[in-house]
C-alpha cells in the first residue's frame, strides 16, 4: 500500500464499500456505506496487508479514509 488509491482499492476490496479516491476526503459519515464495524475491519486489514500495528485510539480519532490513509503509512 504506497497510495492513496492503493488504500482506496483495500477498502474497495476488503471492505466491499463502494469507494472512490474522491470518498477518501469525506468525512466518514459521507462514505457510502460506512460503519463504526468498518473501523474494526479496516484496522485488522492496515495490519495484515502492511505488517504494521496502527493504535486503534489513532484511528477511532481519524475523520477520513485520508486520515486513516496517513495512520497506516506513516507508522
Amino acid at each position: 500500500m504506497n497510495t492513496i488509491d492503493d488504500f482506496v482499492a483495500l477498502v474497495r476490496d476488503h471492505l466491499g464499500l463502494p469507494v472512490t479516491a474522491e470518498d477518501a476526503e469525506r468525512t466518514l459519515d459521507q462514505v457510502p456505506g460506512w460503519d463504526s464495524m468498518h473501523l474494526l475491519w479496516l484496522l485488522t486489514t492496515i495490519e495484515r496487508e502492511t505488517g504494521r500495528s496502527v493504535p486503534l485510539p489513532d484511528l477511532l480519532q481519524a475523520t477520513s479514509l485520508h486520515e486513516m490513509y496517513l495512520l497506516a503509512v506513516d507508522r
